[in-house]
């Protein structure tokens, strides 16, 4: 069942976090609905630019209609991942969106509350709900490309103002975290005094975490033995995942972790199988490697669990 994404927020918010999981085929989407039904979790489905581009937006539309349709049990939004505004009004008046983000934080603040207020209009007149984000993350991820000489921490005082001033739903922050394969060298990690004083300047208002993959350095020896070249590769510590929960973040984004299983699972396939060709093979076990994934972040996220209740909650 489809939902609005602020019903999920609402029902999380300082208790647990959802699970945002990108998706670009068909074999992502049976991993994410069995492995979210197998540990009664909710979850956000995301669609990026770069994936609604990879196999034209309708395919992958009609892939979460019919797996809806045979996950009756399970609950979820529909959620475009880092959006510019052409792309965030395309998917407001598809209808089939349970909620947009719009990223103009490469744009200087003025530019970037206007942006964002504009899109913000649009969504509401129709019930959708926007996230927007301030402050700039690091790392490589599809279209997004920022040094880290340029990446900056969101300023908790310029958060509330943005708040108040665009009227979004919810906001990513940079705290720490970096989009890719390789966020965090030394002993990096979360800034929790800058999501501890973001919640005191909006409390109760939903944070969102981008760039939160662990980066498992069991699957990244994994893919090297089976002939690839991962070197410093380290994500977020998953044990950061609740204490950050606990301060308002009701949304982690987790792609990266996925590209890895995929990656695991077709290196050590066709290492093993040198003469298969057969592309079914590799797909059925990702497809149980990959629920398997992520019933093991909706634990970690503290989601695994909350259906009925989430459900119960729907019903009030």
């Amino acid at each position: 069942m489809i939902v609005a994404t602020k019903q999920l927020f609402a029902h999380a918010y300082g208790k647990y976090a959802i699970g945002a999981y990108n998706i670009n085929n068909l074999e992502q989407i049976i991993g994410m609905f069995q492995g979210s039904i197998d540990s009664q979790a909710p979850f956000i489905i995301q669609l990026s630019k770069g994936a609604r581009g990879y196999s034209d937006k309708a395919f992958l539309e009609a892939m979460i209609r019919t797996a809806d349709s045979l996950y009756p049990e399970a609950i979820f939004a529909v959620h475009l991942d880092h959006g510019d505004e052409k792309t965030c009004y395309d998917c407001i008046d598809s209808g089939f969106y349970s909620s947009v983000m719009i990223d103009a934080s490469h744009e200087d603040f003025e530019e970037n509350i206007a942006i964002t207020k504009r899109v913000v209009d649009r969504a509401h007149a129709v019930g959708i709900s926007v996230e927007a984000e301030l402050g700039m993350l690091g790392g490589v991820e599809e279209d997004i490309n920022v040094d880290e000489s340029h990446a900056c921490l969101t300023d908790p005082e310029q958060a509330k103002e943005f708040v108040e001033r665009t009227g979004c739903d919810s906001l990513a922050c940079a705290i720490g975290t970096s989009h890719g394969a390789y966020k965090f060298s030394g002993g990096q990690g979360i800034h929790f005094n800058v999501v501890e004083a973001i919640q005191n300047n909006l409390p109760g208002f939903p944070l969102v975490m981008h760039g939160s993959s662990s980066v498992p350095q069991d699957e990244v020896e994994r893919i090297n033995a089976a002939g690839g070249v991962l070197k410093g590769a380290k994500g977020v510590d998953t044990a950061q995942y609740l204490p950050a929960a606990k301060l308002g973040v009701c949304k982690v984004n987790i792609d990266t972790d996925g590209r890895l299983v995929w990656t695991r699972v077709h290196r050590e396939f066709f290492r093993d199988k040198p003469g298969d060709f057969d592309l079914r093979g590799p797909g059925k076990i990702f497809m149980a490697e990959y629920a398997k994934f992520i019933a093991s972040r909706n634990e970690l996220l503290g989601s695994a669990g909350q259906l009925e209740s989430v459900r119960a909650s729907l019903k009030a």
